[in-house]
């Protein structure tokens, strides 16, 4: 795990207002922290007063996103967070297609939506799927779904 520069958090703060319209505090509150498989952790600051020489860490902070080829991918709790601050890229579900969402399937929903989009049932946030001509691919973890 690699704690990221602050020009680094930054330009990923960037790059969360660019697809979701969300305004993100995140640099002053939290440092970032990405692993050998491109997943994003956020951790707050306070931390920097742990002696971490006398520990064993095996992980650190909260999954918030994934990192491919310069594309961000929120998780269930990344887009709980990001989500209530999104302008765009923002789906509307109704409880059948968050039904069909949380058991994995994909959803045909049309819309002016481009690249990765957070989906919501009323007041909660079920991650993110990717959108691509009236489609929602579904990347809920098998372990999460709903069967």
């Amino acid at each position: 795990m690699d704690f990221l520069k602050n020009k680094e958090a930054k330009e990923i703060v960037k790059s969360i207002e660019k697809q979701w319209g969300a305004k993100l505090d995140w640099t002053d509150k939290y440092f970032f922290i990405i692993n050998n498989k491109e997943k994003l952790f956020i951790v707050n600051k306070e931390i920097s007063s742990i002696e971490f020489e006398k520990l064993r860490i095996d992980k650190l902070g909260l999954y918030v996103a994934e990192i491919k080829d310069h594309h961000i991918r929120l998780s269930i709790e990344g887009s709980q967070m990001i989500g209530p601050l999104a302008k765009k890229n923002l789906v509307e579900l109704d409880e059948d297609q968050m039904n069909s969402w949380m058991q994995g399937k994909d959803l045909d929903i049309k819309g002016d939506y481009s690249g990765f989009v957070i989906l919501k049932h009323e007041k909660d946030y079920l991650g993110t799927g990717r959108y691509s001509e009236g489609k929602i691919f579904n990347h809920v973890p098998k372990s999460r779904r709903i069967h």
